[in-house]
Parts: C-alpha cells; sequence; structure tokens
C-alpha cells in the first residue's frame, strides 16, 4: 500500500516494468514531486532515515529530506517494483583534499540488468538525493552529459565504485563513490554527524532544490536562485510570506510545521542573510 500511495502522489497511474523507460519516468517525477530539504532537520525536528518511515513521510507529507533519505525512498521503491537495487558509499567534495575522505554523506545507488546499445553493462546511477543533480538516470560509463543547461560528467568507473564531477555552477566539485560500508547503522552514524548541530553540515542553513527538465531552482537561506537556459536569476527573499511562498512553490509541504516555527527559523535565517550582505556577500 505505501508504494502504491506512493506513486499516485507521482501522479504515477500506470503499471511499471522493471524497465530502462520505467526507471527515468520514476526518477523525473520523483523530482519533480519530493523537493531536496532539510527544513525538518532546521526546525528541530530532524526526519528519521529508516527507509519505510521516510517512504510513509513522502506517502503523508511529500517530504523526504536530503539524500540519506530521498535515495532510500528510491531504493525500496525500486525493489519493490522488480528493479536489481544495490547501494553504494558516496562522499561529497568542494576541496581536492578532502576528495578521498571515507565519510559517508551521500547515499548512491546502482540499478543494474538494463543494457543498451550505449551502455552495454547495464549499469545505471539513479539519484534523487544530490539536490542539484541530473534530471534523468545517468550510464555509468566515462563521459560527458549535457542536461538541460548544466554538464556533468563521469570521470572514471571503477568495480568498486565511480567518480563524478558536478557542473562548474553547482554548491560542490565532485563526487567519490566507493564499496565501503552503507548499511543501517553505517547510515544512522552518518545522519547523525549531518543533522546534529551546531556542526552538522545540514544544521547551518536551509536548503530546498528541485530539479526540472529545463533547469533547477534552489532556495538558500534567504536567496533563490533558479537557472535555465536564460542563466542564472537570483532573489532576495527578505520577508517572511515571500520566503514561505518559494517553499511554496518549490513543493515544500508544510504539513505538521507550527507556524510560530517557521517564523522563529526564517527570523534567523534573515538575520544571518542580513549579516552576509553587509559582509560583501562573501
Amino acid at each position: 500500500m505505501p508504494i502504491r500511495a506512493y506513486l499516485g502522489r507521482l501522479g504515477v497511474d500506470q503499471a511499471l516494468p522493471p524497465t530502462l523507460e520505467s526507471l527515468r519516468l520514476l526518477h523525473r517525477r520523483h523530482l519533480e514531486h519530493v523537493p531536496y530539504e532539510n527544513l525538518g532537520i532546521m526546525l528541530g525536528q530532524g526526519p528519521s532515515v529508516d527507509p519505510d518511515s521516510s517512504l510513509q513521510r513522502v506517502v503523508d507529507h511529500g517530504r523526504a529530506g536530503y539524500c540519506l533519505h530521498q535515495n532510500a525512498v528510491l531504493e525500496l521503491v525500486l525493489t519493490s517494483l522488480g528493479f536489481t537495487v544495490e547501494r553504494r558509499h558516496g562522499h561529497v567534495w568542494t576541496h581536492e583534499e578532502s576528495r578521498d575522505e571515507t565519510f559517508l554523506n551521500h547515499l548512491a545507488l546502482v540499478v543494474s540488468g538494463l543494457p543498451t546499445p550505449d551502455n552495454p553493462d547495464g549499469l545505471w546511477w539513479p539519484d534523487v538525493g544530490l539536490g542539484e543533480g541530473f534530471w534523468e538516470p545517468l550510464p555509468l560509463v566515462v563521459g560527458e552529459y549535457d542536461d538541460g543547461p548544466f554538464r556533468f560528467a563521469i570521470t572514471e568507473v571503477r568495480p568498486d565504485g565511480w567518480s563524478f564531477r558536478n557542473d562548474p555552477s553547482g554548491s560542490f566539485v565532485g563526487l567519490e563513490v566507493t564499496d565501503r560500508a552503507t548499511h543501517p547503522a553505517a547510515v544512522l552514524a552518518a545522519h547523525a554527524v549531518l543533522s546534529t548541530p551546531p556542526d552538522g553540515a545540514f544544521t547551518r542553513i536551509l536548503v530546498v532544490q528541485r530539479r526540472d527538465e529545463a533547469g533547477g531552482d534552489t532556495l538558500r537561506g534567504c536567496v533563490a536562485t533558479r537557472q535555465d537556459g536564460d542563466g542564472q536569476h537570483q532573489r532576495d527573499l527578505i520577508t517572511y510570506d515571500a520566503w514561505v511562498g518559494e517553499l511554496l512553490r518549490l513543493g515544500v509541504s508544510l504539513d505538521g510545521f507550527a507556524e510560530q516555527d517557521l517564523r522563529a527559523l526564517f527570523d534567523r535565517t534573515l538575520a544571518a542573510h542580513e549579516g552576509w550582505v553587509a559582509a560583501g556577500r562573501p
């Protein structure tokens, strides 16, 4: 029943056999309907990374969270539909010196058994947890991939994983994927680090991201950014109504959150934004 309800929330009312066409459809629909976000964490209500709980949260509220939630949901759904799916350990990095670190900060997936002429090994990388990632699953084949206004690259494919380079406009540089541990205890430990203030990466600033076929939207703090074929455009959201309006426009459900808590988060976010502007927007 949760799988059926999940598909209904995504607007999928037909049977989905385990084919590449189904994988692509599900990937697109998830990105359209379940934005990447850390709103619950920023409100001190860090959502569980248990896959079943995350799936139920999507069904009930249309929210999942960040990669440890998003891709766990996708894995659960794909497996239930008959796809062959495996987890991989991911490390997102922004500085070359941190490229080879072993901390789990991204959960990656591999779907196998779907060969095409350009991808005879049949290995595909679906990822609905990168926020500013790709619109459709990428073949695990070395090459550059144009995707709307973005260009991504898989620079190496190894038996234990692969190396990825983000579009130059992105908030991170690359991702290293390996076969290190991704069992539930490892994911839970990583989530505790990422979601615990004051040092947790997802406790510092509100981030909401949503991809579409033409480009992508990001709300970071009080700055809304749209990037598409017309370039990159930014707007500062300095009123509560404008800020909440952008959350809703990006598909973030506010179900279960008290308005007083949202207003308090906005006030903190605006204060940080004003300090950032005063410092020259470094």
